[in-house]
Order: structure tokens, then sequence, then C-alpha cells
């Protein structure tokens, strides 16, 4: 039985410790999976969606803390105990998810992994079942180290995951998993293989009042995209270096153009208060989200492929 708890001890650590890294390189996605188990049509928790940022980031700080702590063996009672809340709250959203066909990729693994929900489902059964095992019996849990070692070894994870989350947040995921990586080709992407699998890019288009101009953006060489998903929650603030760098790759040969899922009314309010001289093209909303975790957020294309991405804090350190 000793053997058989550390062994259930380094699966569920190391699983703890990995699923939340995986989700710690892009908390914004998180917390687009929050706000949509928060929505009217699935929870029905809406008051919550504001909360769901920091709500992520917590529960992914928790997941790395604790799987750490378990490994190392620090406070083995508390650990366990809040594994074990951890791990039920979990179940219920990935058996809702399965059970009534919502939220159908909950996101346990970021983008790095997709599992079906009910897949994700027994995932969490099985861990579930290791994490009241260890619970049971433990006693085997044993510090691996001295105490006041093991308790630096969980600090210190707490403090290089805030940190890490800071700088997500201020510039983009460190490793992006979406399609819309930096190198990766938009026009491959839409291409069915005959491996018989679904193109990893679907649903794009960036349409003008009559046409869907993709196909044609999409072979330029030059393309400077300024993605704005939702403008009523854009950073206002950003919009006039937005209209510095617009200006300055115009001059410098970029087609430029803005692109959002927001109604004409704001976006022609927002060109004039701004003084935004290019055209501002429509996408779904979700595809926007996916293609940056920003909001605006820059994107330059040669050809279809994306040479480069910015988070509008970082729009000094673009090169045209």
């Amino acid at each position: 039985m000793k053997i058989l708890i550390q062994l259930a001890r380094i699966i569920v650590g190391a699983l703890f410790i990995f699923s939340g890294f995986v989700k710690l390189v892009d908390p914004i996605g998180s917390q687009y999976k929050f706000e949509e188990y928060f929505s009217e049509g699935v929870l029905n928790l809406a008051f919550l969606i504001p909360y769901a940022l920091p709500f992520a980031i917590f529960l992914i700080i928790a997941e790395i803390v604790l799987g750490v702590a378990l490994l190392v063996g620090w406070k083995a009672k508390f650990t366990i105990n809040s594994l074990k809340l951890m791990i039920v709250l979990f179940l219920f959203l990935t058996w809702y998810s399965a059970y009534f066909n919502k939220v159908t990729d909950c996101g346990c693994f970021g983008d790095a992994i997709k599992l079906t929900p009910w897949q994700t489902f027994s995932k969490d059964v099985i861990l579930t079942f290791l994490i009241f095992l260890i619970g049971k019996y433990k006693t085997h849990i044993k510090p691996i180290l001295s105490k006041n070692n093991n308790g630096l070894i969980v600090f210190i994870s707490l403090g290089i995951s805030s940190i890490i989350t800071w700088y997500v947040l201020t510039n983009l995921p460190i490793i992006d998993f979406r399609p819309y990586a930096i190198g990766n080709n938009i026009p491959d992407g839409m291409t069915y293989k005959n491996d018989g699998k679904i193109p990893p890019i679907h649903d794009f288009f960036l349409e003008d009042a009559q046409n869907d101009l993709a196909p044609e953006i999409l072979k330029m060489e030059k393309v400077l995209l300024i993605i704005m998903p939702s403008l009523e929650k854009s950073e206002f603030i950003a919009f006039p270096d937005i209209k510095n760098l617009a200006d300055n790759a115009k001059r410098n040969g970029y087609s430029v153009y803005g692109v959002s899922a927001s109604f004409s009314e704001i976006i022609t309010l927002t060109q004039k208060k701004y003084e935004l001289d290019f055209e501002v093209l429509f996408c779904d909303e979700t595809t926007l989200k996916t293609m940056i975790r920003a909001n605006p957020g820059i994107i330059i294309l040669n050809k279809g492929t994306i040479v480069d991405k910015k988070n509008w804090r970082k729009i000094n350190k673009l090169a045209l």
C-alpha cells in the first residue's frame, strides 16, 4: 500500500502541475472558458462573468502549487483537503459538460491537449479516486526535505507562477498552442488533408459590407491586422498608439485593416474619435479571441503566414 500511495502521489502531483502549467501560459483562454461556464445558457451565473479572469488565475496557480506541495510532502493534510475540494469542482464541471453537452471543450489542458467531455470526466473520476485514496492513507505522505525547505519550494512555485501570469497578461502566451501561432500559415490551416482530420482553422473570414476579403488579404505580402474582438471591451488607452502604428505601417507599404465583431455604429464612432484611417472588417468574435489574447492586438501577415503578434502594450516593440 505504501508503494501504491507514493505512485498515486507522483501521478496526481505531476498531472496537476502539468495541467496548471499549460493553462498558466495562456490564462486568458481559461478566462474565456469560465465565462462560457458562467453564461446564461450553461450554469446561468452571469454575475460571476466579471470575475472569470481572477477566478481562472487563482485555480491555475492553485493547481501548480498544490501539485508541488503534494510531491514535496508540504502540509499533507491541508494539501490533500485542498486537492479534494478542487477535484470535486472539476468533477462537477466536467460531468455537467459531458452529460448536458455544454462547453464541449472544457480546456482542462488548455489548448495543448484536446479531450472529449466524457474523456475529461473519466480522467477526473480517476484523479478523484487517487486523491481520496491518498487522503485515506495520508500518513504515508512524508516530507522529502526538511520542513523549511519544503515550504520554500512551495513558496518559490507560487512566486514563479505569479510572475509568469503577470508576464503573459502583459504580453502574449509564452507558448502558443493555437493554430494562429507565429510561423503558422492560415491558408494551410484551413485546408483539408488526406488524413481526414478537421482543419484547425475554421470560421476565418474578413468581411466588408459586401464580400469576404480574406482570400485576397491572405495573398498579400505586407499586412497589418489590428484585432479588436469587442470594441466595447477594448482598452481605449491603446488607440492613440494604434493610430501612430497604422500610419507608420502604411508609410512602410503595409496594407492595414482593423478586424472586429462589433456593430458598425461603435466602429464608426471609434474611428472618428481616434482618427483611425483604416477599414475595419468583420470576423467572428470567437475566432478573433483565438487569434490573439489581446483587445486590441496586432498581427502581421506575409502571404497568409503569421510573422509577428503583439499585445497592444508592446506596440513599440513591433518591427515594421
